[in-house]
């Protein structure tokens, strides 16, 4: 097999890979190629998780739907939701109260800052800063 370490199959092969496991990840940074896969993985009947690393901290009243990711040193704060498939890019900070729309990406140190709102599809850059209150 050449897939790397930790990757089966291809986007070709998706359904033919998919039933062989309960659970499955896109760990693609393409919002619209990311949204496509995992829906097609959910319509397939796996179940696609959110990981959070260790290194990363997430309040416990924040909200993390399906397939969301939370890089290391980033931060999710107090109340704030994240729709399916959100990436939150190492170092990175969400705010309190910030809603990510399905499948935008904050990118490594981008703010979000408290009561923002980033689109569905969005990709805050690095560096940026998102405006809220």
């Amino acid at each position: 097999d050449d897939a790397a370490p930790g990757v089966v199959g291809t986007i070709k092969e998706v359904a033919k890979v998919a039933p062989r496991y309960d659970e499955a990840f896109v760990g693609l940074g393409n919002n619209k190629l990311r949204r496509t896969l995992q829906q097609r993985l959910q319509e397939l009947g796996c179940v696609v998780p959110v990981l959070v690393h260790p290194r990363a901290y997430v309040s416990p009243s924040a909200v993390l739907s399906a397939g969301c990711i939370v890089e290391p040193m980033a931060l999710v704060n107090a109340n704030t939701v994240l729709e399916e498939g959100c990436l939150v890019s190492v170092g990175a900070i969400v705010d309190h109260d910030v809603v990510m729309g399905a499948y935008s990406h904050v990118n490594a140190g981008a703010i979000c800052k408290a009561g923002s709102r980033i689109e569905s599809g969005r990709r805050v850059e690095t560096g940026e800063i998102v405006l809220g209150y």
